[in-house]
């Protein structure tokens, strides 16, 4: 996987990749099936002006299409958090639609009403 994060101060930097590395793994897990040269991952963070709020967001490049993830919370580590949650979650759900699980889930059978 080809990673590439982009900030302006070196204080950010730390906290970054600590999450990243955490998360990655689990991506990583995630995407298994893909050639790792063809995912890119391009994370960028910036601090909201005229308040204490940082946004991380994260596009993630696959043979297959492209997600979109956004993270926005009052600290650092926090944003990169849930910027991370929110595209696993689009990765499973991207990788169900790719499996079409939707046609092989199986409907309950009625309960028959009691004469």
């Amino acid at each position: 996987m080809k990673l590439s994060v982009s900030h302006k101060l070196e204080e950010w930097r730390e906290p970054i990749e600590e999450e990243t590395r955490r998360h990655l793994t689990k991506m990583e897990k995630l995407l298994k099936r893909y050639v790792p040269d063809l995912v890119q991952l391009h994370g960028c963070i910036e601090k909201r002006p005229r308040k204490q709020e940082y946004l991380f967001s994260l596009n993630l490049s696959l043979p297959t299409g492209t997600l979109h993830a956004t993270g926005e919370a009052a600290d650092v580590r926090a944003c990169v958090k849930a910027a991370f949650a929110e595209i696993e979650a689009q990765i499973k759900k991207h990788m169900a639609l790719l499996r079409k699980q939707y046609e092989w889930k199986r409907k309950r059978p009625r309960a028959r009403a009691l004469a």
